[in-house]
């Protein structure tokens, strides 16, 4: 494990360079909260030289000019390079945001499987032509939209990253690519991979900083062309109104607080294995993670015995260590979850396990919080509206699919939603009437699938990422009408 993990440079205009003012900022590892590395401070100013050297890479030969299908070609060689590099990424993940290793090697397959799916259809990106009559050819172009703005969390860095950074290079964009001040390890390193693999100076540059500083001048910036930004709505309101100033648009995926909604009739241990993974993937720090079991009644009591089982039994500890959960990413997230928690016990929900911080004195420095189980819940507590961003699943129950279906939809979010049932009536009436951007059957992606689009409804944001939906938010379309004979 002994290895040299600081990165202390900026990527910008393909050079590894110093932030302009000297400044750096300190990266935390959450299972110890000892410094893990420096690394340089992204400025405005910084911020501002890297669109520059997106907008001079869209506008030279190199990039600008580069056939479709040789921008297929050094995507795929990216998606090869991260395959093999995978074991030092995955570690550099876990170490940086704190997940068990298992997760972050999962994250980084599925990081080179969106290089991988996006360089495929590079050369593919098509118009259509309109017929209008005799004497008239007219005809579509989809065209890169040009310079590409990317705000990344923490939570799911490289993934995240990955899945906004493909299209728009597949799309012929060029990148600025922000990454987050709490886990910005695997960005730097991802910038490193694509420069080796040729991909021109300036087409991606990555400027890890503060929201406060970097993030908004990069939202803010009158030179880009479109923006991508994954957060709370909080922040994505803020974002979208910096954009809306210079008419850039936006692809806005936030908050969620997901239900899976379990019926009498499902395979009771399959949902629980589901909902069990939903909430406790990543310490529950995942926009679409199921943070809501809505649960028909006759079930429930069958379905908090099977979940408490398995949130006692969860070993914690350090990613590195490949634990069943690992930390909180921050010791301010964890005193959020905390405070939650009891305004939980307040409204008065029922903590069936769980709702502490671990008592094994070899955790101690880490932010860990064990898995938890809010029972006894409304829909209309806090605790089933508010997203917590932790490991703690409320409870609600039901009595029948209108009522399901109700509680579902009264929500601010509409993210993803889970629904576990042997009737394909009763999951497909379900699916039908359950206001969201994915609906799993018997399943819960938690947003997986690179080929699925994701995107939300109400405050979940808007706007569609991964799949061929992707595509639509890095091109515009240009119609050329002809007039001859």
């Amino acid at each position: 494990m002994a290895q040299t993990l600081a990165v202390e440079k900026l990527i910008i205009g393909g050079e590894r360079v110093p932030a302009s003012d000297g400044g750096t900022l300190d990266v935390v590892d959450p299972s110890t909260g000892q410094t893990l590395a420096t690394l340089a401070r992204a400025t405005a100013a910084d911020v501002d030289r890297a669109v520059k050297a997106a907008r001079a890479a869209m506008e030279s030969k190199a990039w600008g000019g580069i056939l479709p299908a040789e921008r297929g070609r050094i995507l795929f060689r990216i998606a090869h390079k991260i395959r093999e590099r995978a074991e030092e990424l995955a570690i550099l993940e876990s170490r940086d945001n704190g997940k068990p290793l298992r997760q972050s090697r999962t994250d980084v397959q599925v990081a080179a499987r969106y290089f991988e799916f996006y360089a495929g259809v590079a050369d593919k990106i098509m118009g259509q032509t309109i017929p209008l009559g005799p004497g008239f050819l007219d005809y579509t172009i989809r065209e890169p939209i040009g310079v590409s703005a990317h705000i990344v969390p923490w939570n799911y860095p490289i993934q995240i990253g990955s899945r906004g950074v493909a299209p728009a290079l597949a799309a012929g964009c060029a990148v600025v690519l922000k990454p987050s001040s709490e886990a910005p390890m695997t960005a730097l390193r991802l910038g490193e991979i694509v420069l080796e693999c040729g991909l021109p100076a300036g087409a991606l540059n990555v400027v890890p900083g503060t929201g406060s500083e970097a993030g908004a001048a990069l939202a803010s910036h009158p030179d880009i062309n479109q923006l991508t930004f994954t957060g709370s709505v909080d922040v994505g309101v803020q974002v979208a109104k910096m954009a809306a100033d210079n008419v850039v648009p936006v692809v806005m995926e936030l908050g969620g607080k997901s239900p899976n909604i379990v019926f009498f009739d499902a395979d009771l241990e399959a949902a629980a294995q589901g909902v069990a993974n939903a909430i406790f993937q990543n310490a529950g720090q995942t926009c679409s993670a199921g943070s809501r079991l809505l649960v028909e009644r006759r079930a429930h009591d069958e379905m908090v015995e099977r979940l408490a089982a398995r949130a006692k039994s969860m070993r914690l500890g350090p990613g590195v260590d490949d634990p069943d959960m690992g930390p909180i990413i921050s010791k301010r997230q964890l005193e959020t979850i905390e405070q939650y928690i009891q305004i939980g016990r307040e409204e008065g929900a029922h903590v069936v396990t769980g709702g502490r911080r671990p008592d094994d004195p070899r955790l101690g420095g880490g932010y860990f919080l064990e898995p938890t189980l809010l029972d006894r819940v409304s829909n209309d507590m806090r605790v089933a509206q508010e997203e917590i961003f932790g490991p703690v699943l409320s409870i609600v129950t039901f009595e029948d699919l209108d009522e399901a279906a109700a509680l579902a939809n009264r929500s601010d979010y509409g993210l993803v939603a889970g629904i576990w049932t042997r009737d394909i009536n009763k999951a497909l009436a379900a699916a039908s009437r359950i206001k969201s951007g994915q609906v799993y059957v018997n399943t819960y992606g938690a947003g997986g699938g690179v080929e699925l689009p994701f995107g939300g409804y109400k405050k979940s944001g808007y706007g569609r990422e991964k799949g061929l939906e992707a595509l639509a938010s890095y091109t515009q379309v240009k119609n050329v009408c002809i007039k001859f004979g």
